[in-house]
C-alpha cells in the first residue's frame, strides 16, 4: 500500500469539529477550496466528496470504519482528491450535492458520498458506504477501482452524466407553467398532511417522525382562518406536541428535544439535539400554548429554552450547534437509565414512581436493557399505582429530575459542537425573545440580547458602510461567506428582539441585513432569492431551496422578514421582493404546496391587511403590562405588536415608524390603539375592551387569493 501516512492532514488547521474528527484519517483530506480542484485539473483525478456534520452518527461509524482503514486510504490516496466539507459550515455545498445524488437515483442523507469531475460535476454517488462489502452494500475497496477504471476508459460518458445532472438542477430552480391560487395551495397543503396524520400517535406518517415545525405553524394560521371548519387542523397541532411532550424525542429530565423519532409512537428517539429543532419547536409550543391557553405548551417551551440556556449558551452569550447522540461510543448512553441505576440514585419511593411514570422497566425500550424515558402513565395514575396524592407524587417527581439532571451530569457527555452558526443563533435570538413576550419573563430578552451582540461582533463586518455575514465562529475564527439563512434569520431574530425590549437600534440592524440580503442574494428578474452568494468560484451553481424541512428554508424566512419589515416601515423595496417570491413560489409549490410549509404561512399573512398593536405607556408599569398581557396571551399570527414608551424612548421609535407619532398615552395611562392598514381606531385603555378589539378577525386584502 502506498500514500498511507498517521501524520495529521490538511484538516488540522481547520475549525470545524467535524474536520477535525478527520484531522488524524490517513486519507489526504483536503477542505473545500480551490486547491483541491485544481490538483485534481491538474493530475486528472476525480475527486471523491464526502459531506456530514460532527454529531451525524453514521459519519462516526464511517470515519471510524473506512476512512481509518489503511487500505480504503491507500485507493483513496493514489486515485482521487479527497474532500471533506462541513455541511453545517457549506449548506450551499451539501444542497448542490444533496440533490445531485438524489437526481441520480441514489437517495440522500448523511455521510453523503460523490464523486465529482474535476470541474465538481457530479458523475456517481451514495451515502455511508463501508470499507468492504457487507449486508449487501458494496464496500469502497470494491467500489473505488471501478469508479477509477470507468474514469479512465470513459471519461467523457462521467463528464457527460455529470454535465447533464447539472444541467437538471439548473432546470429545477426554475419556475415553470402558470402560478396557482395561494388559496388553492394553502388547501392543498391542509389536505395533503390531514391524509398522512396518524390519528393514533399523532404526527404525520409512521416512522421515523420528525418534529416538521414548519407543518404545524402553517396548521395553526389555517385553523385561525376558520376555527369550526377546520378544527382538524387545530387537532393535528395538538395531537403531535402532546405526543412529542410526552414521547421519547422529549428530554424529562433535561428540558429540549432529540433529533427525531424512531418509532410511530415517539417513544425512542434518535438522541442528537440540534439547536434549530430547539428555536422551531419554542416558537410552535408558544404558539399552542397562546391558541389553546393550555399551561403544558408554555411549560414545555419554557424548559426549552432552559436546556440551552444550560447546555448549548457559549462563553459570551452565542449558542453552540449541536449535542451528539453518542456518548461512550454508544448512541443514547448518557440519556437513558434503568431500574438499578434509578435505585442508586433516588430514595425508594422516588425511583418506583419515576419508573412507574417514566416507563423504565427491567426489559427497557432501547438498546442494551436500558429505557428511554417517556410518560408512560399519567400523573394521576402513576400517583394511585403508588398511594400517593397526584400533588404529592408531583412535587415526588420534580425533586427526582433535579436529582437525576445532576446524576446525569457525572455520566461523560456526548459531544457538543460548540461552532456558532449564524442562521441559527438568529432562530434562537427570536426564540429567546419571543418568549421573553408570551411567558412574561424579560431575562430571557436580555439573553438573546447577549447572543446577538455576540453574532453582530464576531460574525458581522463593515465593508464600504455595508455589513458583511460569516457563516460560522468558532474559536477566535469567523469564517465561511454568510447564506441566505444566515442574513434572513439573524434579520428576523433581531426584529422579534426588537418588538421584545423595545429598542429599535435592534430593529436598525434588521433593515440594514434585509436590505443586504436582498443586494447578494435577491433575484429581481425570476423572483426568489438565491440561497448562496454569487461571489464563489467553486460553487458551480447558484440554487432557490425550496423546502422547509428540518432546518428552514431561507427564501421562508426571507419572505417573513421582508414582508414584515415592509408593512412595519412602509418599505416598498421589501414588498416587492416579497411580492416576486410569492409568485416564483406559487409557480413551483403547484405540484406540492406542503413542501414549504412556512412559506404558505407568510403568503397566508400576506393575504391580511396589516395589522399593528401600538401599546403607548411606561415600560414594566402595570397598566402597561396589563394591556400588553392581551396581546400576549392571544395567538395573533398577523399582527405586529409594538411598545411605544413614553418620552425620549418613544420618540425613537417614531422616527423609524412613522404613523405611531401621533400616538400616545391618554391622561396618564397606557393607552392602546389597534391599527389596520396603518388606520388605528380610537384609543383604550380598559384591558377587556382592548380584548374584544384584538378577538376580531384581521380582514383580507382584496388580492388575498393570490395569483
Amino acid at each position: 500500500m502506498s500514500h498511507v501516512t498517521r501524520t495529521p492532514n490538511r484538516l488540522a488547521r481547520e475549525k470545524s469539529p467535524y474536520l477535525l474528527q478527520h484531522a488524524g484519517n490517513p486519507v489526504d483530506w483536503y477542505p473545500w477550496g480551490s486547491e483541491a480542484f485544481e490538483r485534481a485539473r491538474r493530475e486528472n483525478r476525480p475527486v471523491f466528496l464526502s459531506i456530514g456534520y460532527s454529531t451525524c452518527h453514521w459519519c462516526h461509524v464511517m470515519e471510524r470504519e473506512s476512512f481509518e482503514d489503511d487500505e480504503v486510504a491507500a485507493l483513496l490516496n493514489d486515485g482521487f482528491v479527497c474532500v471533506k466539507v462541513d455541511r453545517e459550515e457549506r449548506p450551499d455545498v451539501d444542497r448542490i450535492y444533496m440533490t445531485a445524488l438524489q437526481a441520480l437515483g441514489a437517495g440522500g442523507g448523511w455521510p453523503l458520498t460523490c464523486f465529482l469531475t474535476p470541474e465538481g460535476a457530479p458523475f456517481f454517488g451514495g451515502t455511508y458506504m463501508p470499507p468492504r462489502a457487507s449486508h449487501g452494500r458494496p464496500g469502497l475497496v470494491e467500489i473505488l477501482p471501478r469508479v477509477l477504471e470507468a474514469w479512465r476508459d470513459e471519461p467523457s460518458a462521467l463528464a457527460d452524466t455529470g454535465r447533464r445532472v447539472f444541467e437538471a438542477l439548473a432546470e429545477s430552480a426554475r419556475a415553470s407553467g402558470p402560478p396557482a391560487a395561494h388559496e388553492r395551495l394553502f388547501a392543498s397543503a391542509a389536505e395533503t398532511l390531514a391524509g398522512a396524520w396518524d390519528r393514533t400517535h399523532g404526527g404525520f406518517g409512521m416512522a421515523p417522525k420528525f418534529p416538521s415545525a414548519s407543518n404545524l405553524g402553517f396548521l395553526l394560521r389555517w385553523w385561525v382562518r376558520d376555527r369550526e371548519r377546520h378544527a382538524d387542523a387545530l387537532a393535528m397541532v395538538t395531537s403531535q406536541l402532546d405526543a412529542m411532550a410526552a414521547g421519547g424525542i422529549h428530554d424529562h429530565v433535561g428540558g429540549g428535544f432529540h433529533r427525531y423519532a424512531t418509532r410511530r409512537d415517539w417513544n425512542v428517539p434518535h438522541f442528537e439535539k440540534m439547536l434549530y429543532d430547539q428555536a422551531q419547536l419554542v416558537w410552535i409550543y408558544l404558539e399552542a400554548h397562546q391558541a389553546t391557553g393550555s399551561p403544558r405548551y408554555a411549560e414545555v417551551a419554557g424548559r426549552i429554552l432552559e436546556y440551552v440556556t444550560r447546555d448549548l449558551t457559549l462563553p459570551g452569550g452565542a449558542f453552540a450547534s449541536a449535542e451528539d447522540a453518542d456518548s461512550e461510543g454508544e448512541e443514547g448512553r448518557f440519556y437513558v437509565w434503568t431500574p438499578t441505576q434509578l435505585a442508586d440514585a433516588l430514595p425508594a419511593p422516588a425511583a418506583a414512581l419515576f419508573a412507574s411514570r417514566y416507563g423504565v422497566t427491567g426489559g427497557g425500550n432501547f438498546e442494551r436493557g436500558t429505557s428511554a424515558l417517556h410518560e408512560a402513565m399519567s400523573l394521576a395514575d402513576a400517583a394511585a399505582a403508588h398511594g400517593l396524592d397526584p400533588v404529592a407524587a408531583g412535587r415526588m417527581l420534580d425533586a427526582a429530575c433535579v436529582t437525576l439532571l445532576a446524576t446525569r451530569a457525572r455520566r461523560p457527555r456526548p459531544h457538543r459542537d460548540d461552532k456558532v452558526i449564524t442562521a441559527w443563533n438568529g432562530l434562537m435570538i427570536s426564540a429567546f425573545a419571543r418568549g421573553a413576550v408570551v411567558l412574561g419573563r424579560p431575562v430571557l430578552a436580555s439573553r438573546a440580547a447577549d447572543a446577538a451582540k455576540f453574532v453582530w461582533t464576531h460574525l458581522a463586518r463593515e465593508a464600504g458602510g455595508r455589513p458583511t455575514l460569516a457563516r460560522r465562529w468558532r474559536d477566535g475564527e469567523a469564517a465561511a461567506a454568510g447564506q441566505l439563512d444566515d442574513h434572513a434569520a439573524l434579520a428576523l431574530g433581531l426584529l422579534d428582539l426588537a418588538l421584545a425590549t423595545h429598542d429599535p437600534m435592534w430593529l436598525d440592524l434588521a433593515v440594514r441585513l434585509a436590505s443586504e440580503m436582498l443586494a447578494r442574494f435577491d433575484d429581481p428578474t425570476t423572483g426568489g432569492l438565491f440561497e448562496s452568494p454569487g461571489d464563489d468560484p467553486t460553487v458551480a451553481l447558484r440554487l432557490k431551496d425550496g423546502y422547509d424541512g428540518a432546518e428552514l428554508a431561507g427564501n421562508s424566512l426571507a419572505a417573513l422578514v421582508l414582508w414584515r419589515l415592509a408593512m412595519l416601515l412602509e418599505r416598498d423595496d421589501f414588498r416587492s421582493a416579497a411580492e416576486r417570491s410569492f409568485a416564483y413560489h406559487a409557480e413551483r409549490l403547484t405540484g406540492n404546496p406542503v413542501a414549504m410549509p412556512m412559506m404558505l404561512a407568510v403568503m397566508e399573512r400576506a393575504g391580511r391587511a396589516p395589522r399593528h398593536v401600538v401599546v403607548t405607556g411606561t415600560p414594566g408599569a402595570a397598566d402597561t403590562r396589563a394591556l400588553l398581557g392581551e396581546t400576549a396571551r392571544r395567538f395573533l399570527p398577523h399582527d405586529e405588536v409594538l411598545l411605544k414608551p413614553d418620552g425620549e424612548d418613544g420618540r425613537a421609535w417614531t422616527g423609524r415608524v412613522p404613523f405611531v407619532t401621533p400616538l400616545v398615552a391618554r391622561e396618564g395611562h397606557a393607552t392602546a390603539y389597534v391599527c389596520v392598514d396603518r388606520v388605528c381606531r380610537l384609543p383604550v385603555t380598559d384591558p377587556e375592551r382592548f380584548g374584544e378589539a384584538l378577538d376580531e378577525p384581521v380582514p383580507m386584502t382584496d388580492t388575498a387569493g393570490g395569483s
